[in-house]
């Protein structure tokens, strides 16, 4: 049996909350802190972490909830595959609700066998086996989800299934940090870099941030505790004005990260740049296919257009994910949009901050 850890670190988390709270009195002004993972939004409001923090110490959301930071477009090419071409769309659950500009989902068609949610990618090599139609996989996701993604397509091909696509919205974190740093009215003081995308892509891929212009990051697994030690490690950089990367995750995290796991993706995947939800088009923020392996490509196979970013109206969920504001601001916020009846990708994704939210409560 594993140990039970909770009393001891109950006490830890005690004297952590003191050094927070004697560093945020040290810098005496607002703090804000981003949390770029859309799993940090989730575990830190249902750990209640928000309520234990200094009044001076602001969490705010960052893009990193793969899902919400996909543009509306990306939604309605895929509905128009499905209403004018005769193929299968495989999809991870949490797209299956995101309306389009329309506000027709994909969850309008399941149950007509023309879309099948998947809990593993390896499920797309039985799907595409047992059907002469095109099987069109939805690639969403960070640098977490991807090798596995990746693997799925590598046997296809060797087990040459013609009929397998991939239309890839993938995401690369590293990059739109930087688009966030530019940003003329910086509005946060430092982030709270993600633990699972950070065990593939390593400690090191965060160097850029060491600069004088820059803000301190703070690597965090999603327990309480480690993320309370990161919370507390950047204050102490704001306070001393060290603009550093620190790992607060070194059980899991390594300099390099997974070397395997980012062997895999570059064997498949090329650096491309990708168009996000309110950040437009950022710069070698995506990965697409390389051109060996461009039989895999739906965008290619039926000529699909770049897709377009737009919200729904009245749907703040592009400022949410950016930290300008907190879901209560939005207007439709519970009353009319809701998990049942979404608006926007913020209040239907397991990482959304609207859901975590509505779910966990402000306090």
């Amino acid at each position: 049996m594993m140990p039970d850890r909770s009393g001891k670190d109950a006490v830890q988390a005690k004297g952590v909350l003191r050094e927070i709270a004697s560093l945020a009195g040290t810098i005496g002004r607002e703090v804000k802190i981003m949390e770029v993972c859309g799993t940090h939004t989730v575990s830190l409001r249902r750990a209640g972490i928000h309520s234990l923090l200094p009044e001076n110490v602001r969490l705010v959301s960052g893009p990193g909830c793969p899902v919400c930071v996909t543009p509306t477009g990306y939604i309605d090419n895929a509905l128009a595959l499905l209403e004018e071409k005769d193929v299968i769309v495989a999809t991870f659950g949490d797209m299956l609700k995101v309306p389009g500009s329309k506000g027709t989902a994909l969850a309008r068609y399941l149950g007509t066998g023309k879309v099948r949610m998947v809990y593993s990618p390896m499920e797309l090599i039985t799907i595409a086996s047992e059907t002469d139609k095109q099987v069109v996989f939805l690639g969403i996701g960070f640098e977490t989800t991807i090798p596995g993604i990746a693997v799925t397509f590598l046997k296809a091909r060797r087990k040459r299934i013609p009929n397998l696509l991939l239309y890839s919205a993938f995401k690369t974190v590293p990059a739109p940090l930087t688009a966030l740093l530019n940003d003329p009215d910086r509005y946060f003081d430092g982030f709270l870099l993600p633990g699972h995308v950070s065990v593939i892509i390593g400690s090191a891929a965060y160097d850029f941030l060491q600069q004088p212009e820059s803000v301190p990051g703070v690597i965090a697994g999603f327990e309480p505790l480690d993320m309370l030690k990161g919370i507390r490690t950047l204050l102490w950089c704001i306070a001393e004005g060290h603009v550093l990367v620190k790992n607060e995750y070194p059980r899991a995290v390594r300099t390099e990260g997974n070397r395997k796991a980012r062997a895999v993706m570059e064997e498949l995947l090329t650096v491309s740049d990708e168009k996000w939800r309110s950040l437009g088009t950022i710069p070698g923020s995506g990965l697409s296919l390389k051109p060996e392996f461009s039989s895999f490509d739906a965008v290619s196979v039926f000529a699909m257009e770049e897709p377009e970013d737009r919200d729904n109206p009245g749907c703040l969920c592009g400022k949410v994910i950016l930290g300008k504001v907190t879901p209560p601001e939005c207007t439709l916020f519970r009353d009319v949009c809701t998990p049942d009846h979404p608006v926007g990708p913020c209040m239907v994704s397991s990482e959304g901050t609207c859901a975590a939210y509505l779910r966990y409560g402000e306090k």
